[in-house]
Parts: structure tokens; sequence; C-alpha cells
């Protein structure tokens, strides 16, 4: 029990004793008023035994202080102009970023640039002189120059030889979906770069720059230990799986052939355009390439440079402002709504008002609407946004001829299909040609010595991407050169012995169901015309006798060929195309061994592997600060957020994030500074 006592305060001032009962009545009514709720004390809670201590430093030992970084401003000068900090700091931590960005930029290029030496370097003696062979006795490059280089490249010499003639999308795609050190990859194109092509109507006018568009094939190739070889393939030798490539020499002047051996051949050389018998082609310029776009772009700022000039009459001016594109689908459109984005937008600021006024953008179509592979809500859109462009869209339009200042053109009566067409002059002073796709002279090379091949447009493979009439599990194609024959007359006789179960030479409705099914699998690009199994067995089941019998079932296959297109020679087509590829020889490759064990280096693929199944993922075109989007039948059109969708889908599909940074540094540089007006 504590006894009253009184508390005085120390020093010289005395002060009255203060009661500890009157002073915890005050602390009790004081704690009742400040702190909700009230807490009552235990009785025990003061005595000094119980009473908590805070723990005191040990002696001698001194109190360490947290450190502090040192505020920017003061806080006394931030708390009294708080905006004025806000924006110091933000300056500050900018040339803080630059400065550490610059830091590692230099820090990188220290250890970039730096002397290397390379010294006795192992060749194989093959590859510097290799021997001749084949049917013209020619070099065969069946060593390079590299193979001795390090223990990687010399285990790759037992590996099966993979050799890609071409270097677009399907090729790519597959070199990027194979696994690194499983064939002995050789990729042969007269190109050293992957253009992305899509893009090509945007460089022709300085929206991006043609370096943005393109990757190096040997940066690509090095993902998977392989090769490449600047050439043109000329002619096959599928007895000896030997390649013939057209090389140059003489730096470069002249040229030489070689062999180049193989295990497995793709073939992804594209296509050219089709000229559908015009004449005066050559007056005309394609758009397939980059060095296509680099001449499109000199012509057009000629024409500009030209028309500008004071001594040019009014009819050549009129002439050289005449764009004219022959081609209503994407590569067309989009140049015309790239060329029109540059007049509006950076020769009315920089030439001559007199040249904007007197520029005319022509795009010739054969059929009834642009852009016809999409809807046709897509369709009407460009059309309407073409007329408020001031652009003439030509419909039920041929080209007949061409000459070095004008475009002869037929055009019919769209409501009297009877009528004689109309034969029209239009002065041109740029034409462009963009309809349809052709054979690679290499392509249609193959097509001559091979048996059962009748497309004129490209060679026909199966539904595994074999080139028919090779030898099976070797020649594969893919991309435009290629288009997916689906030969169920051909078949026939196979699929009547394997669905003929009770021999009876009639099909039931049961045996037919089950065919159906197989064939579904086997030809996917066939499969939506065997979804009404039963109407398409009524149909065709003439005497009633709920069965099939062999002259009704050839009757029916050769029906619904007709019927079945191929795919589209996109470049979405080709990817998926090189990408299937990639991943069937990723599977075959993991049994290699065992294969050449047993001698059987070509296995079926059917034994492995499905068929190539195409899968639809839209379809996008520019039509002037403003895109469409087409997917199965669901279509969108719309301005610049359209646009902007369509550049982040293109941006996406990059092949690498140093296109992606440049692509990007393109579109932020136009957005700022305009086109690039210059002639180079």
């Amino acid at each position: 029990m504590i006894r009253p006592a009184t508390i005085s305060t120390l020093g010289p001032l005395r002060a009255r004793p203060i009661p500890i009962s009157s002073s915890l009545r005050h602390l009790s009514t004081t704690s009742r008023v400040t702190s909700q709720p009230h807490t009552r004390l235990s009785s025990n809670f003061f005595l000094s035994h119980t009473r908590p201590s805070p723990r005191a430093p040990p002696l001698g030992a001194k109190r360490s202080a947290s450190f502090q970084f040192p505020a920017f401003p003061p806080r006394s000068f931030a708390a009294q102009y708080p905006i004025t900090s806000l924006c110091a700091r933000l300056v500050f931590s900018s040339i803080l970023g630059l400065g550490l960005l610059t830091g590692v930029i230099l820090l990188h290029d220290a250890f970039t640039y730096s002397e290397r030496h390379v010294d006795r370097v192992p060749t194989n003696a093959l590859a510097l002189q290799p021997r001749k062979g084949g049917k013209k006795n020619l070099p065969i490059l069946e060593v390079n120059l590299d193979d001795e280089e390090d223990e990687v490249k010399r285990d790759m010499k037992g590996k099966p030889r993979l050799v890609i003639v071409g270097g677009g999308w399907g090729a790519v795609a597959l070199i990027q979906s194979l696994p690194p050190a499983a064939y002995n990859v050789t990729l042969i194109s007269p190109q050293t770069y992957f253009a992305f092509t899509p893009l090509l109507p945007s460089a022709c006018v300085g929206t991006v720059e043609v370096r943005s568009l393109v990757e190096p094939l040997r940066k690509l190739i090095a993902r998977v230990r392989g090769h490449f070889l600047m050439g043109s393939a000329m002619d096959l030798d599928m007895a000896e799986r030997l390649v013939e490539v057209e090389v140059p020499s003489d730096q470069g002047e002249g040229t030489m052939r070689c062999y180049v051996p193989y295990d497995k051949l793709i073939i992804a050389v594209g296509s050219t355009s089709n000229s559908h018998g015009v004449k005066g082609l050559e007056h005309c310029f394609q758009l397939k390439t980059i060095p296509d776009a680099q001449a499109i772009r000199r012509r057009v700022m000629t024409n500009l440079e030209l028309a500008a000039l004071p001594t040019t009459t009014p009819a050549e001016r009129e002439r050289l402002l005449s764009f004219v594109i022959s081609g209503g689908g994407p590569t067309g459109v989009e140049f015309a709504a790239e060329l029109v984005d540059m007049m509006a937008e950076d020769v009315l600021k920089y030439y001559p008002k007199l040249l904007e006024s007197q520029v005319q953008v022509h795009v010739i179509q054969s059929r009834d609407h642009i852009l016809n592979t999409y809807s046709e809500k897509i369709s009407e859109y460009a059309e309407k946004k073409f007329a408020r462009n001031d652009v003439t869209v030509w419909t039920n339009t041929r080209v007949q001829e061409v000459t070095p200042d004008k475009v002869i053109v037929t055009v019919k009566d769209p409501k009297d299909r009877d009528a004689k067409a109309v034969t029209k002059e239009i002065p041109a002073g740029f034409v462009l040609w963009s309809t349809g796709i052709a054979m690679q002279p290499f392509t249609k090379r193959l097509v001559d010595i091979l048996p059962n091949q009748y497309h004129s447009k490209a060679v026909e493979v199966d539904s595994f991407l074999r080139v028919q009439g090779a030898p099976k599990g070797t020649v594969y194609a893919l991309g435009d050169a290629a288009t997916v024959h689906v030969g169920l007359t051909t078949e026939l006789m196979a699929l009547w012995e394997k669905f003929d179960v009770n021999r009876d030479e009639k099909i039931d409705f049961s045996e037919w169901e089950s065919m159906a099914k197989y064939i579904r699998k086997q030809h996917p690009l066939a499969s939506q015309h065997f979804e009404k199994i039963r109407d398409l067995f009524e149909q065709y089941d003439k005497d009633k006798d709920e069965k099939l019998s062999l002259n009704e079932m050839a009757e029916m296959f050769m029906a619904l060929e007709k019927k079945v297109t191929s795919y589209p020679a996109t470049a979405q087509v080709a990817a998926q195309q090189g990408g299937y590829l990639g991943h069937m020889f990723s599977k075959l490759a993991k049994q290699h061994k065992v294969l050449r064990a047993n001698d059987m280096p070509d296995l079926d693929d059917e034994a492995y592997h499905s068929p190539f199944n195409y899968h639809h993922l839209g379809s996008l075109a520019y039509i002037g600060n403003s895109a469409a989007f087409d997917y199965n039948g669901w279509s969108f059109a719309g301005g610049l957020i359209a646009m902007y969708a369509w550049r982040s889908v293109y941006w996406s599909e990059q092949t690498s994030m140093r296109t992606r940074v440049l692509l990007m540094i393109d579109w932020i540089k136009r957005g700022i500074f305009g086109r690039d007006l210059s002639k180079f």
C-alpha cells in the first residue's frame, strides 16, 4: 500500500506541494475527456516492479542515427513552393536518367569496340576446293567454310541437311520454329535480308524507312547454327538430291553455278506479278521488294520536282501528277492511301499549292469493288474514304496497254453486262502494277520436270506440303510458291479399298461416314464440304439404293474438287506453313538416330504428324489515317483508333526488337517532323 506523499519541484523556486490523490483525480478526468472509450487501470499498474521501463543502451555505446538522403529541393522550400519543387524534381530526374543512360551506352561501347585477332582458323580442304559431280559436273558445296570453326559446328556435320530456298515469310517462320542444332541448315536467297512486306507502301512515301523493315538473314540463321548462301536456285536433281544454284562471281559482275546437296528441300521462293498478257508492263513499277519501294520513292519525288519547275508545261505537269495504280487489292489500296496522305500532309506545306490541286490518283479494279476479298462493308467504307480524298476508283475496268505517258483501259457497264466495253485513256506519269501472282523461274522449272503438275501459278503440294511427284519426305513447298491440291479423285481407289469393309463393291452410309471422317482429317482444306455428309450421300445416290457405287463416288469427288479453293497468297499463310514445317521437322529430329539406324531416313509424315490446317487470323488494310479489319465475317473500319490498332498489330509481328525500335522511331519522327521529301 502506497502512503500519501507529496511531489515538490526542484530548484530555487518553491511551489506548493500537490497531493497525489488530487493529481490522480485530474489525470482521470483528463483521460475521460481525451480518450474514448475509457479503460480502467488495474490497481497494481503503479507498482514499481510492474512498471514498464525502456531498455537503456549499455554504458559506452553511442546512439546510431539512420542515414537520410538530402531532400531536393529542401523541405522548407517544397512546402512553400510545391509547384516549383515538382518541376525542379522532374528536371533533376530527367537529367539524372539521361546521365545514367549515357553512362551505360559509353560503358557498352567500351566493351564493344575492342580489337580481336583470329589466327589459325581450321578449315576443311573440301570447303576451299569443292569436288565436282552431278549430271552437269559442277562444284558440290558439301562442306562450308565454317564447319570446323568450333565444336558445335563440327557436331553439325552428321545432322540431316535441310536446304531452304528463299528468304521470305515462310522461310523465316521455319527457321524461328526449328530447335537449334537439330539440322544442318543452309539458306539460299539472292537477297541478304528479310523484308516486312506489309509496310512497303509506307516506305514508298517516307512514312517509314526501308532500314526499319529489314532483318539480316545471317542473324536469323545464326539461331540454328546454319549457313547462308547468296544465290538463286535454278534447277533440281532429285535422283542425287542436288539443287543447282547460281551464285555471283568475278566481284559480282558474273555468275557461276554449283550444287548444294540436301536431305530435305524447302521451296519458299514466293511469286512474281502476273502480266495477264498486258503490253507495256516495262513502263510499270512493282511493289514486292525493298528495291521496288526505293525505285517508287525516287520516281514519285522526281515527278514532284519536275512538276514544280516553271519551265514545265501545264499538259506535262498534269501527266506527271497523275498516279495510276492497277489493282484494287490490299497493296494497291494501301499505296494509294499512303500517297494521298503524303500529298495532303507534306507536299502541301513545301511545294507550290498548284501541285496539290492538280494531283490525281487513280485506282483500277477489274471487279465491282476494291478490297473484294474483304467484307462488303469494308469495301464500301474504303470507296467512300477515297471519294472524300479525291481518289478516282475505276471498277469493272481492265488495263489493255501501258505506254510511257498513258494507260489504255476498257470499262464495262455493271448494269449491262452484254454491252460492249468502252475504251478510255488515262494520262500517267507513274503506274504501279499490283494484280495477281505468277510463278518464279525456279518454281516453273520444278513444275516442268515433275509429273502431274498442272497448276499455272504455283507448284501443287498435298496436305503435308509435300511436292506432288517428288519422292515423299524430300521436297516441300510453301507460301506463294505452293498451292494445296486436294486430290480426292486420285485417291479414290485407295479410299475405296480402305473403306469397302464388306467387299460388296458398294459404299453404304456407315462406310461413307467413316470415309468422310478420314477425309476431313487428311484434307483440312476440304473439310467444310464434308460437314453435311447425309445430304451428300443422298444427293449422289442416284439409284436410291442407300449405297454409293464407284461411278457415283467419282462424280461426287470431281464436283467437290471444283469447289475447294486454295489458301490465299498472303504472308499470314506462308508464316503458318513455315511454322508447321518447323514443328514437324522438330518432331522428326528427335527420332533421327533411331531412323538412321534402321535405314529409314525418309519416314512418311503421316506416321507421326497431322496435316497442315490454316487458321485465319483476320485481314488488315490501311486506308489513309484509318484502317479496316476483317475477321470471319466480323469487320471493323474506323479512324485514328483503328489506325493505331493496325500499327500495333504490325509492330508486334516484327521479327526482332531491333526493327520494333526502329519502326517506332520512324512513326514518332513522321509525327513530329513530317516525311522525308528528299530524293536519293
